[in-house]
């Protein structure tokens, strides 16, 4: 027969060890609905490039993965406050940024792009007067905010993630919407009603970002380093994108991690 001295010592023990086992999966923050990034599919699972590739790197690391679904704008204080480990969104390294979080390489280059209604503006030219959307915090936003006045945008109208700010595009609630390239010229691919117009040259680059100089960057930067030189980033893209990246390419291309100039 057990002890009661001896059930609550094997208890205790099986807590601990579930703790232990729970603390080896990553906290990874993410914007669900950040197509075709991090989203649901009709099961229910998140899937999407960052989904994959993050899923491939705590691999490397010996490590599980458990997606919190955060706003993109809250993101940044989940990694500085330790409540994410890792946050992953299509997210933009500036040096703006560096400042106060920490980035891998980068894994993706991009511009924004203009988006419409299939009868709406052909351009930013023709966006004066008019109201656009954008992401909070993006820099889509900041974008957008920097060149108001130089395209006479009426006011711009801020969401949080692509699908509220669709829903007001097809109804007319706005006019037009700034955001990355990638994810609308994914979204738009089976909507007529919608058209990607104008690609908006801004030169960015996407990774994973990290509370400010956390150890786990530069165990995650290096593990980026393999999964290119293996070819499995390139091999994402072609499943995400169904185009092989360019070798020129952050995706292809084994780079630094980001620094403050």
């Amino acid at each position: 027969m057990i002890s009661s001295f001896s059930k609550i010592a094997a208890i205790a023990l099986a807590a601990t060890m579930g703790t232990a086992a729970t603390a080896q999966d990553l906290q990874v923050g993410a914007n669900i609905g950040n197509v075709p990034w991090e989203f649901q599919d009709d099961t229910g699972a998140n899937v999407g490039f960052e989904v994959d590739l993050v899923n491939a790197v705590a691999e490397k690391l010996g490590r599980g993965v458990e997606i919190v679904n955060i706003p993109f704008q809250g993101l940044f204080s989940a990694v500085q406050s330790g409540r994410v480990d890792i946050a992953m969104s299509s997210i933009t390294i500036t040096q703006e940024r560096l400042e106060s979080v920490t980035f891998a390489q980068p894994y993706y280059d991009s511009d924004q792009s203009l988006t419409v209604a299939a009868d709406g503006p052909a351009s930013l030219d023709e966006m004066s007067g008019k109201v656009v959307g954008v992401d909070t915090g993006s820099t889509g936003d900041m974008w957008a905010t920097e060149n108001a006045a130089e395209y006479g945008f009426a006011t711009i109208n801020r969401y949080e993630g692509l699908a509220p700010a669709m829903l007001d595009l097809a109804a007319g609630r706005i006019a037009g919407y700034i955001s990355d390239i990638p994810a609308l010229q994914y979204y738009v691919k089976d909507k007529p009603e919608l058209k990607v117009v104008q690609r908006i040259a801004t030169g960015e680059a996407y990774s994973m970002m990290f509370a400010k100089d956390a150890p786990l960057a530069t165990e995650v930067n290096d593990v980026l380093s393999a999964l290119k030189e293996d070819g499995t980033v390139a091999a994402l893209h072609e499943k995400w994108f169904g185009a092989t990246p360019e070798d020129t390419t952050s995706t292809v291309t084994v780079m630094d991690m980001p620094t403050l100039n």
